[in-house]
Parts: structure tokens; C-alpha cells; sequence
């Protein structure tokens, strides 16, 4: 009779919890403002089960009921799930500013959590984005209980990556705001409270429209305090204009809950898993600044996985009009219960002796056109032991007069210059995207214009514009694989006192019979206002004509570049709407009045050899 009740004790232990929730429950901050925060508990009989459980928790501006998507998984494991509104969103009390409140109330609610009778001790986070940056933020509050956190794609060092890139500003969060973090129009929070910050319903109509009109509003840029519907939402407009005015990577973004790479001293010594794409504009550079940072700084193990995925995209096999097989997605509810079930519970998982990095190489397909239509570019998934790869061999390629992209240095030369028409920008065609909306695709795309792009005024490939530089190399005879991160270093001038520099990296398909004309196929990108090219902290206007060393970093990637394809190398001066257009006038950040053509050059001889580094991996 023992045995038998221990075999039905061990099988009912076994079986997998139901899941009962509790919906909008309070819990304090140390100021009295109350956060909208559900809870999933594990459950029997309908009821909650008895014991005590390690919870998984989001904190997001997203709305607590979307930790519905990945509770009732964990809470069929043995962990309590915790979706909770960040301030100022979706119900909860007191004002939105990103992430300047979420290092205390971080804190504090890992507080309430330890006086909870049915929490184990630990837990854990999870968070893609947005509610990535919200991990971080906790993490610098150094709470209790604390034990494992898998950011992703994380809004973290934005002055540096993600939101300002290297003193331009990226439009995709101009986006994010006017559509009030890309909420669906109109939608109401569980609690009954709208979602937009107006006092009436009629005032919450007038700021759901707004979504309308991103489009208009960036054709017309600089946006000035109250010439918009945002006015109505004041704590938003507030943050908005600050962040596009604000260049200089000073305290306002090294603040802490911001910025982890200047604030190691402060983050929590706890193992952390980075997670990010090679496509997205958030992760991809912080999760590798945030990994080797913190590697450096705590003693728990950091891991580093990068996927050839856009913004959140994990469990997708595909970005933009590229496809990589169905290895390449993800079972990312799996990938994080191994990890947390080590942190939190103490079983035997085996992850803590897996490679420190594993990176998804793309390239080897024999890019057919799929179904769907995109490109078959293939790839696969590598272990490694550190990040950037130690066996790399970085090898410059430089740019010649003659559109040559080679190993070999120039010769003399005199300078290619174009002239950079603010009124008529360079239009994104894919890339480092993040952020849904309606003003740019996102991913790996055909550098050609299309009618359904609004930037675009034609049907032509960015190639045939005249302010497009275009280097590359003859087709490869042989495989080149280029892993790590992407420097190009310009010697360039121009006659404007600030102007912009853009790079993008293109993998150059040769024309096969799916794809006559070949493709065009975009791998990375970067850009840099020439007012920080000496510092990031400090701007410093161009003496016109004289000639600059100009640094640029690009988005790390990991691709195989065909035999047969071209490596290709774009040079410009915008990049429209990733990046906000230079009005090439010299004035303060966002408060232009005035916009000037630039006669740009870059310089191509032994003095000024310009070049991309790639980091190729023998």
C-alpha cells in the first residue's frame, strides 16, 4: 500500500499544473502609485496548489494580459507566472517615462515577491524589447531573490545603439511613440481603463489617430512641441522631443536603468541569458556590448545566442525576404525553461556546460525562391567559446575610384564626390528594423525600389542613384565567411559644417532562374553624424573642405558570402526613415529651420585608404 501511494504521489507530481489566474491585482510601489500586475498560479482541483513555487515574471508597457501568451507553459511546470503594467500604462498609477522608474519599482516588487507565502525564494524574468530594458533595470537595483533573467532583444544603451545610433536619431521609435507603443488603435486595457493617456474618450480618439499620420508627420520633420495630437499625451511628447534633440551620450542616457555597459557595478551577479538577431535594431548590438560588458564585470555565467531573426522574431524561420530552414526558429518556450529550471529549481539541465555562445551562420542555400518568395540563403547553427570569434582574421577591404572593393590598398586617386540632397534621402529598403508600423519594412530585403514603399519615388536599385557609392568585388571564387563586428573607417569632407555617412553592407546574388536579375540582398548597416565623429559625448561641426577620419560601426553579423556572389559595400549619406535625414545646416538637433545641399567626398589613395574591416573567419 506505501508503494502504491508513492507511485500515485509521484505520478500526480508529475502531471502538469492548471493554471489559475488572478487578473489586475494591485501591488504598491514605495510612493504609493499601485502597478495592474496578473498572476498564473499553478493549480489542482481548481484551486491553487499547495507549496511553494519559483515565479517568471514580465514586467512590461505592453499590458499584463499578453504574459497569457507564455504562462500557462511555465505554469504547467512548477512556476508561478507574473505579466505586470509598468507605470503609467495600462491602468497603472503614476506617469510614463521609459524605463526612469523601473530600476526602483523593480525593486520593490522583487520586495513584495519575497513576502508572498507561496514564493520558493527565486525567480526569474523574461521580456523581449521593451519589457528587455525592464530586466535590465531590475538588475540594477541589485533586488532580492533575484536568481536568472533572458532579455531579449533589450532596450538597453539607447544613446549609443537602438535609439540614437552614433548621434542620428532612429525614426522606427518616433513610430513606437505616435502609435503609443504600437497598441492596437483603441484597445482598452482588462481593467477597463483606455489605454491612451487622454481624459476623455474624445481626447483618446484624437491620439489614436495619430497612428495615421506618422508617415506625414516624418515627411515634415523637425517635429516642434505642440504642432501635433501628441501634445494631448504631454508625458510622451516631453520624452520625444528630448530624445531627438539629445546627441551627446552624457548622463541623460548613461543614467542608470538605462545604460548597463557604464553601470556594471551596480547590475546583480546573475547569470543572464543575451538574446538577439542579426536583423534586429535593439538586441543586436547591445546583447553584445551587454554580454561582453558583464562577462568582464560578474563571476555568473553570461551566454550569448544570436539568431538570423528581426525584432522578437525567435520562433520564425525567415527575415524580410530572406528564408534560413527550420532549424534556425527556435522552441523558445523550451530554450528558456532549461534555463530557468537550472536557476530556479537546481535540476541538472546541462546548460551551464554549454558553449558560452552559439551564433547562426547564415549562407550555403541555393537560394531558390520559397513559396512565399523570399530567398532561400540557408544557414546553420555553430557552439563557440567566445564572441567576437578569437581565430578571426579581420581584413580590411578598401574602396578604389574604380567601384572596386578589394585587400588590395589604392592607388593615388583623387576623391569620389555626390552631392547629398537632404529633400531627396537615400530610402530604407530593410534592414536593422525593429519597430512595426508603417514606415519601413523589416529584415533582409532586395536593395530595389518598389511601389508599395512610400520613401521610394521610383522602381530603380539604390545602385543606380547617384549619391550611392557603390564598391565590390569581382564575383568570389571561393567561400568568404565574415563573423563578428563590422567597422568601415572613411577619410571623407564635405562642404557642409555637419553632414551624415552611411554604410550598408550587400550580399550581391548572380542572376540565376528564379531571380533573373539577381539579388541584391542587404546584410548590415550603420551611419554616423559627422558632429560626433571625433566623440560620442561631444559634437563638433566640420571645418568645410577639410578632410576627417570618419569611424563608423555597422551591426555585427555571421554570413557565408557564396562563390560566385559579391561582397558589396554602399556609401551615402541617409538612410530614410531608419535613421533621421541631416539638414546638412550645422543647427541644434531637431530644431532646424533651414536645409542645404552637401557636396560630400570620400577619398580613396594611400594617404586616405577608406575600408571596411570584415572580420573573416578562416
Amino acid at each position: 500500500m506505501k508503494l502504491l501511494a508513492f507511485f500515485i504521489t509521484a505520478l500526480a507530481a508529475a502531471q502538469p499544473f492548471d493554471v489559475i489566474s488572478a487578473k489586475g491585482v494591485r501591488v504598491p510601489m514605495r510612493d504609493g502609485v499601485t502597478l495592474v500586475t496578473d498572476i498564473y498560479y499553478p493549480g489542482r482541483n481548481g484551486a491553487v496548489a499547495p507549496g511553494k513555487f519559483p515565479v517568471i515574471m514580465e514586467r512590461t508597457p505592453y499590458g499584463a494580459h499578453t504574459a497569457e501568451r507564455w504562462a500557462s507553459y511555465f505554469v504547467q511546470q512548477g512556476y508561478v507566472a507574473i505579466g505586470q503594467n509598468v507605470r503609467g500604462r495600462y491602468g497603472s498609477g503614476g506617469r510614463w517615462v521609459p524605463l526612469r522608474d523601473d530600476v526602483n519599482d523593480g525593486y520593490d516588487m522583487a520586495q513584495w515577491l519575497g513576502r508572498q507565502p507561496w514564493f520558493s525564494g527565486k525567480f526569474g524574468t523574461v521580456g523581449t524589447s521593451y519589457p528587455g530594458g525592464t530586466q535590465h533595470a531590475l538588475a540594477l537595483s541589485n533586488p532580492p531573490h533575484l536568481a536568472a533573467m533572458v532579455p531579449v532583444d533589450s532596450m538597453s544603451n539607447p544613446g549609443m545603439y537602438g535609439l540614437r545610433h552614433h548621434g542620428a536619431f532612429e525614426l522606427r521609435f518616433f513610430n513606437w511613440v505616435f502609435c503609443f507603443g504600437n497598441s492596437p488603435s483603441g484597445e482598452y486595457s482588462p481593467g477597463g481603463l483606455a489605454h491612451y493617456p487622454g481624459d476623455t474618450p474624445a481626447t483618446n480618439a484624437v491620439l489614436a489617430n495619430l497612428r495615421t499620420q506618422v508617415v506625414d508627420y516624418v515627411k515634415a520633420l523637425p517635429l516642434r512641441p505642440g504642432t501635433s495630437a501628441l501634445r494631448l499625451a504631454p508625458d510622451y511628447e516631453n520624452w520625444l522631443m528630448e530624445a531627438m534633440s539629445h546627441g551627446d551620450y552624457d548622463d541623460y542616457w548613461k543614467q542608470s536603468g538605462i545604460d548597463v555597459v557604464s553601470n556594471t557595478d551596480k547590475y546583480k551577479d546573475i547569470p543572464v541569458y543575451h538574446v538577439s538577431g542579426w536583423y534586429d535594431s535593439w538586441g543586436l548590438q547591445v546583447a553584445n556590448l551587454n554580454y561582453l560588458a558583464l562577462k568582464k564585470a560578474k563571476k555568473s555565467p553570461q551566454r550569448l545566442i544570436m539568431g538570423p531573426w528581426t525584432h522578437g522574431g525567435q520562433t520564425s524561420s525567415f527575415s524580410g525576404e530572406a528564408e534560413f530552414g527550420p532549424a534556425a526558429a527556435l522552441d523558445f518556450n523550451a530554450f528558456r525553461l532549461r534555463w530557468f529550471d537550472k536557476w530556479l529549481k537546481g535540476a541538472d539541465t546541462g546548460v551551464d556546460r554549454d558553449a558560452p555562445v552559439k551564433v547562426f551562420v547564415m549562407g550555403r542555400g541555393d537560394a531558390h525562391k520559397t513559396p512565399q518568395g523570399r530567398v532561400f540563403v540557408g544557414g546553420e547553427w555553430r557552439d563557440e567559446q567566445e564572441w567576437p570569434l578569437a581565430r578571426t582574421k579581420y581584413t580590411p577591404y578598401y574602396v578604389h575610384a574604380d567601384g572596386t572593393l578589394s585587400p588590395d590598398k589604392p592607388g593615388t586617386s583623387t576623391p569620389t564626390k555626390y552631392l547629398f540632397d537632404p529633400k531627396n534621402p537615400v530610402p530604407t529598403i530593410g534592414g536593422n528594423v525593429s519597430s512595426e508600423g508603417p514606415l519601413m519594412p523589416r529584415g533582409a530585403a532586395d536593395q530595389r525600389c518598389r511601389k508599395e514603399l512610400w520613401a521610394c519615388k521610383d522602381t530603380l536599385p539604390l545602385a543606380a542613384r547617384n549619391d550611392v557609392l557603390v564598391f565590390q568585388t569581382p564575383p568570389l571564387d571561393r567561400e568568404v565567411e565574415v563573423t563578428g563586428p563590422l567597422v568601415v573607417n572613411l577619410w571623407a569632407s564635405s562642404n557642409a559644417p555637419d553632414t551624415d555617412f552611411t554604410a550598408k553592407l550587400v550580399d550581391v546574388y548572380p542572376p540565376s532562374k528564379d531571380f533573373p536579375q539577381g539579388i541584391d540582398l542587404s546584410v548590415a548597416d550603420g551611419i554616423v553624424r559627422a558632429r560626433y565623429r571625433d566623440s560620442w559625448e561631444k559634437a563638433t561641426l566640420m571645418q568645410p573642405g577639410k578632410v576627417y577620419k570618419v569611424s563608423l560601426e555597422m551591426y555585427p553579423t555571421s554570413l557565408r558570402f557564396g562563390k560566385g556572389h559579391r561582397i558589396r559595400l554602399d556609401i551615402s549619406s541617409s538612410n530614410f526613415p531608419r535613421f533621421d535625414v541631416n539638414p546638412n545646416t550645422g543647427e541644434p538637433l531637431n530644431k532646424n529651420r533651414r536645409w542645404a545641399v552637401a557636396e560630400n567626398a570620400i577619398y580613396h589613395d594611400p594617404e586616405h585608404a577608406s575600408h571596411i574591416v570584415l572580420p573573416v573567419i578562416p
